[in-house]
């Protein structure tokens, strides 16, 4: 099993139109690549150390949380992971709109200064996150507003999630299966323990995986279906997945989703006359909707 070797990006680099072309070129090759120097590198350990704070508790704790309305508390597969999943999941919708009472909390007596410890990391990894998509739009020869403008990320609407894998879990080679993401761009953090792999080329057969090597502080910025499909198929989603390593593992995702209001429809930079688009405008809260509908996740 062979190494990727991603690109890596400078989200600090003043040079944006360097940094845009790269994303460009790794976005269109690869589908992912490191993000350096995104100005959470001091929040992460503490970020990891409330994750395993919460997946800690008994699990009559956890259960007072069970997931509903994509959030709240998913526990591990009593068939250990019949598909390949077997990991135990948190997730912490958007904080700041009218869904922001749909998250479900750990109390303050279980937890305490837990809510607002991931409030807190959760505002900085949107922070982070507008800066990539400006970027983004850099990269598709658009105004480096462009994603604000047409209220895709005015408004934070993105999942964090929290994952925990345990050690030996049966012998299945994966413990959490082959897929893209949904959305448009994904933020992936792990705790350094080995797994994650990724498809080039998910359309070839037999597909040939590659082991994505950790690298300390650095995020992997995965392209979802979402964005494949607002550029035309330009940008190619990732396809990825986490081998089984017979050692405990702790993850987390922010999945950067446009406002469900934006309408996705295909990048005028993206199309021409010989590249019509491939897809019809959608409402990206109907488009999300729809394929969680037939999501086991």
């Amino acid at each position: 099993m062979s190494n990727m070797k991603l690109p890596v990006i400078d989200l600090s680099s003043r040079d944006s139109l360097s940094s845009a072309i790269a994303i460009r070129q790794a976005c269109i090759k690869y589908g992912c690549f490191y993000l350096v120097n995104h100005g959470l590198e001091n929040e992460v350990g503490k970020a990891f150390d409330e994750s395993r704070r919460f997946f800690s508790l008994p699990m009559d704790e956890k259960m007072k949380l069970a997931r509903k309305e994509l959030r709240g508390y998913t526990p591990l597969d009593p068939a250990l992971g019949l598909h390949g999943d077997s990991k135990e999941s948190y997730y912490i919708g958007s904080i700041a709109d009218t869904n922001a009472k749909l998250n479900q909390w750990p109390s303050e007596e279980s937890l305490g200064n837990w809510r607002p410890s991931m409030e807190l990391f959760y505002w900085k990894l949107f922070e982070a996150g507008k800066k990539l998509f400006s970027l983004f739009a850099l990269s598709l020869n658009l105004d480096q507003h462009f994603f604000e403008k047409i209220g895709a990320i005015d408004k934070p609407s993105a999942f964090l999630r929290l994952m925990r894998y345990p050690g030996e879990m049966g012998d299945h080679e994966e413990i959490c299966s082959a897929h893209t993401d949904v959305g448009a761009l994904a933020l992936l953090i792990t705790d350094g323990v080995p797994g994650l792999q990724i498809c080039q080329d998910k359309s070839k057969e037999p597909q040939i995986w590659e082991d994505v090597p950790y690298m300390e502080g650095a995020f992997v910025v995965s392209i979802g279906d979402l964005m494949e499909r607002w550029t035309n198929c330009l940008y190619q989603s990732t396809l990825h997945r986490v081998k089984r390593t017979g050692k405990e593992r702790y993850s987390m995702a922010f999945f950067l989703d446009p406002h469900p209001d934006c309408v996705v429809e295909c990048i005028e930079t993206c199309c021409s006359p010989s590249s019509p688009p491939r897809f019809s405008p959608i409402r990206s809260g109907d488009y999300m909707n729809e394929r969680f509908a037939n999501s086991p996740v």
